[in-house]
Formats: structure tokens, sequence, C-alpha cells
């Protein structure tokens, strides 16, 4: 009996302090809820009408312009250790200065019709980059996370080589190949822009990173800058883009300046008729050329020559069709707010930058001439016209430059119709705008 009892007081010993070690633990958990409450919520402390007014003024744009010892900090997609305080001129002058040239972009891509599909996102990533402490170019921004998602690992301009690709026709230049070497020519423009650039101070490698903007060509430029110069890769994806969009601008007096009126209205023979298998066979033939001479380029031409023979292949025209119009549509809304994303005036209002977009001005204003220069040539050696405005489309800008000289030559003589003699020079210039990233990305490897 007295075993049964001491028996049943150990189990109520038991149980009691069980028990209390839980009401214990719960009240610690209670305290620890309380003190995280209490320090991540604070007290709400009554102002009166005119604090309240002030609080919400020091958390306005206007502010944030005027007041320039705020210590607003920059935005960069690769994460808060990455950031500074603002200068004042960036903060305030040089914001306005980007706002109001993001107002021109819109008016030439609106009023003027200059490629508004590459100028309004990038104007439009340009004003959201520059609105006051809302950090859209931030790693956990809007701009920032498109940046991060598609142009800093080369992932868009492999998506719009594969549209550009799907919408490409080699007709033009399988039915007169000898305009490949306008292409060619074109691309001195690149050669040109590095020894440029190692002349007023970059080093080779990242030299070789600004030079491709001398083809005008965005997703080329973006993909060799991501591996030569990471650090270069915003300045130089703006002025790759810039140019790429204002091609109607900067080629026209070019090539006027280097035409008369008779070369300008030479009309060119229509081609002959391209069998499909020709068609068929050249991407791969294209790529196989890549693949044992230029490895380097087959990302950029691989995509290019997926795209094409997609297309070409005529069984799959729902992927082709999606590569030309819906795919490079989003990826194309995508790249132009990312690249816009570096037209805030901390990015763009800076030495570096303006130096690369003076060399790719004059790279790409070089390589337009000497594409026109070769197709003056040549015409003295062919028994084929050729018009020379075709040699301005050697340039990696497909197809804006081709419809630019199309427009230029029907405005010299109505009817006469270059888009498609234009579009051979053009998608040469493609392919050797990738060709020239390929042998600078091996000469660094």
């Amino acid at each position: 009996m007295k075993l049964k009892q001491i028996f049943i007081s150990l189990l109520f010993a038991m149980f009691a302090l069980t028990t209390l070690l839980q009401a214990s633990s719960s009240d610690v958990a209670t305290e620890v809820v309380v003190q995280e409450e209490s320090t991540e919520k604070k007290a709400y402390e009554p102002k009166s009408i005119g604090e309240l007014a002030t609080s919400f003024m020091e958390t306005t744009g206007i502010n944030a312009i005027l007041d320039v010892n705020d210590g607003e900090m920059t935005s960069e997609p690769k994460g808060p250790e990455y950031e500074r305080e603002m200068t004042w001129f960036e903060s305030s002058l040089g914001r306005i200065i980007m706002i109001l040239i993001v107002f021109i972009l819109f008016y030439l891509a609106i009023a003027k019709n200059f490629e508004p599909l590459l100028l309004i996102p990038i104007a439009f990533g340009g004003l959201l980059a520059n609105i006051p402490l809302a950090g859209m170019g931030g790693e956990h921004g809007m701009l920032g996370i498109i940046y991060n998602m598609g142009i800093a690992n080369e992932f868009f301009p492999l998506l719009i080589f594969m549209g550009v690709g799907a919408m490409t026709d080699f007709g033009p230049l399988l039915a007169n190949p000898k305009t490949a070497i306008l292409g060619g020519a074109a691309q001195f423009g690149i050669f040109g822009s590095l020894v440029g650039a190692v002349i007023i101070g970059f080093d080779i490698q990242d030299a070789s990173a600004i030079s491709i903007i001398g083809g005008a060509d965005g997703p080329t430029s973006i993909f060799i800058a991501n591996r030569l110069a990471p650090d270069l890769l915003g300045a130089i994806a703006v002025a790759a883009y810039s140019y790429m969009a204002l091609v109607p601008v900067i080629q026209p007096p070019i090539m006027r300046a280097l035409t008369n009126k008779e070369e300008r209205r030479i009309v060119m023979r229509t081609t002959r008729k391209i069998h499909r298998l020709e068609k068929l066979i050249f991407p791969i033939v294209v790529l196989m050329l890549a693949l044992l001479i230029l490895p380097e380029s087959a990302p950029l031409i691989g995509a290019f020559a997926f795209g094409n023979f997609a297309k070409e292949s005529g069984v799959v025209d729902r992927l082709s069709d999606t590569m030309q119009n819906s795919l490079i549509n989003i990826v194309t809304i995508f790249l132009g707010l990312g690249v816009g994303s570096k037209l805030a005036a901390d990015k763009f209002l800076v030495l570096e930058t303006m130096g690369i977009m003076i060399i790719g001005l004059i790279a790409f204003s070089i390589g337009t001439a000497t594409g026109v220069l070769m197709a003056k040539l040549m015409n003295k050696f062919s028994d084929e016209p050729i018009n020379p405005l075709i040699g301005a489309a050697g340039v990696s800008a497909v197809p804006m430059s081709a419809r630019v000289v199309s427009k230029v030559g029907s405005e010299e003589k109505p009817g006469n119709v270059l888009l498609m003699h234009a579009m051979g020079p053009n998608v040469a210039g493609v392919i050797g705008s990738a060709v020239a990233a390929g042998v600078l990305l091996s000469i660094f490897k």
C-alpha cells in the first residue's frame, strides 16, 4: 500500500513539474515575442498637422532633388554593397538633365518614328531610373531585377539573336554574295574604335569590349562586355542601343556626303531566285564554320542560326512565328527597360560613359562610311551596277540600316526599292560582328 501511495505521489509530482516548466517556457516565449515586437514596432508618437506635413515633404521627389545633402544612395543591381552616396550633381541637376534627355528620346520615337520599338522602352527605363528615392535600379527594384535576369548573364542578347535569325532572309545575300564584302568593310568601325579607346586611356581588354559598338550591334555588345569588361557593361549597352535606335539620324548625312546624286539614283537589278534548299543549308554551314574555326562566337551564331533554320525548315511554323513575334517582342521590352536603367544620372553623366558614347558615335560613323566607300569601289569593277547607299547597311543594325538605305534611295528616285539589296550586307554585318566578337574573345581567353 505504501508503495502504491509513493508511486501515485511521484506521478503527481512529475505532472506538476511538467506543467510548471511549460508555463515558464510559455512566459519566456511571450516575453521574447514582446521584446521583438518592441524592437520592430515603434510606439506611435502623436504629431501636429505641421509635423505630419514636414514628414511627408521629406519623402517627396521634390525634396530629394532640392536637398543635395539628404544622403540618398545610388541604385545598383549587384546589391547594396556596391552603392554609394550620390553627389549633389547626380541627385539634383544631373537628374533633371537626364529626364530632359528622356523626353527628347520620347519625341524622336513618337513624333519622328525613330525606331520606337527600341527608344520607347529604353527611354521609359531611363525615366524610371531617375525617380528619386524609388530605388528602381537596385537589386530588388523592378529595373534591377530585369537587368540581373537577362542582361548581366547574357541571356537576353541570345534570345534577340534567335528572334532576328527567325526574321532574317538570307536570300539577298545568297543571290548576290559579293555584298558580303560590304558587311565586312563596315566592321572596320569596330577595329577603329578599339584603337581610339586605347588612345584615350582604356586598357586593351576594355577597349575590345567597347569596340563592338562600332558595329551598332546591341546584343553582341552586351555579350562581349559581360565577358571582357563587366564594369563597363551598362555604359556599353546604352551606347550600342542608342546608336542602333538613332540609325535614321546618324546614317543619312554620312551617306549623302559620300555619294553624289547620280550614284544615289542607281537602280539595282532584281537578283536571281534562291532555291529553298540553299536557304536551309546556309545557317548550318555558317554554324559549322563557327564550330570549326571560332567556337567563341558559337553562342551568338548558334542562336542566330537556330532561329533561321527553324524558319527555313517550313515544318515548325509555330516555333518560328513565336520567335519572330511574341518572344522577340517580350525580350525587347525587358532589354529596353534594362538598358534604360543605365540612363540614371549617376551612371550616364560620368566621363567614362561620355567617352564611350563619343567613341561609339565616331566608330559607327566610320563603319557607315567604309561600307559606302567600299560599295563605290566595287561599283567601278562590277558588271552589275551597285548603289553605294547599300554599303551603309553593312553595319549590324538589322533591319534598321536596310530600311534607312531604302528610304534615302526612294527619296532620290521614287520607286527605287533598295530594301532587299540592302538586306544582303545587313545580314552579313550581323554575322561579321559576331565573328569579330569571337575573335576578340579568343584573344583574351
